[in-house]
């Protein structure tokens, strides 16, 4: 479903009245929002739980939490193992209108690595604006006092503190299959959320859906519709060949059939399809 509001709508407006509709529209009777720290604010998240929907939210990690730092303080010098999960239980106080929650806060090595060297790249460029190497940019790792510039090492530690750890909430009180909640299943379903992107990237390249500057709302739906529809018969067409629709378009566009007029005969001429191309225009043929 795809719905348009004006851009002076606050998001808290938007997002629960689109749930409605498309729970409406599906005879749902629950559905469990899914979505990144950036999308949701404690507004946002406030009314979902007020609406008595579920959610599995990526959340920032202001500091190391206590799970963590336990762990360290258990295991002095080790590395904490690669997929490891902390769980930390977050119960709804008595006077709380919330519902108990679950916090996972995952470790993966490779996370920890690119953070890392993307924090030395960044103290890298501090220490040379301190010295005077280069021009003071916006740089977390930069602190100033009045005319001094130094390299802010307590919130550099921290940040290495942090590196590696993802932190996911949820309230779900059990599975859709009715077993009880998992770590897996909470990060397995918020990495799903690659589909989306992977959408919004297709809908800028593959699609060329630019911007276009409408100023009546038919105009303005048309377009979001037509925008929307292409990218769902694109989706199809993946699923149906196991193509990306970059390689469906590029394979598929060099044939041509022709047609040419000599006199009363009409004589056509094509290239003949590669059989990797057959199969896949079969097996759209075979979903209509």
């Amino acid at each position: 479903m795809v719905s348009a509001f004006e851009g002076n709508r606050a998001e808290t407006k938007t997002m629960l009245p689109v749930i409605g509709k498309f729970m409406a529209a599906h005879r749902l009777p629950d559905v469990t929002v899914v979505a990144d720290a950036g999308m949701i604010s404690e507004a946002n998240q406030k009314a979902i739980e007020a609406a008595g929907l579920s959610f599995i939210l990526g959340m920032k990690i202001p500091d190391v939490p206590y799970q963590v730092a336990q762990w360290r303080r258990e295991h002095p010098g080790e590395h904490i193992p690669d997929g490891h999960v902390f769980v930390q239980p977050w119960p709804a106080g008595p006077s709380s209108k919330r519902r108990d929650q679950m916090i996972y806060y995952q470790y993966r090595a490779d996370r920890a690595r690119r953070t890392l060297r993307g924090i030395d790249e960044q103290v890298a460029k501090a220490a040379k604006a301190v010295a005077g190497l280069a021009p003071v940019k916006r740089n977390r790792f930069i602190a100033l006092d009045g005319a001094t510039k130094s390299i802010n090492r307590e919130l550099e530690a921290k940040a290495r503190d942090l590196a590696g750890l993802k932190g996911y909430v949820t309230n779900l009180a059990a599975c859709p299959d009715g077993t009880p909640v998992t770590a897996d299943f909470v990060i397995g379903s918020y990495h799903e959320l690659w589909n989306i992107e992977k959408s919004f990237r297709m809908s800028k390249s593959d699609l060329q859906a630019r911007p276009i500057y409408h100023r009546k709302r038919d105009s303005i739906e048309a377009h979001l519709t037509i925008v929307f529809a292409a990218l769902a018969v694109s989706r199809w067409i993946e699923a149906r060949t196991g193509w990306s629709i970059r390689k469906f378009v590029r394979t598929a566009r060099r044939y041509r059939t022709i047609e040419i007029q000599a006199g009363r005969q009409t004589i056509t001429a094509a290239d003949p399809l590669p059989d990797d191309l057959r199969q896949a225009l079969d097996a759209i043929n075979r979903g209509n």
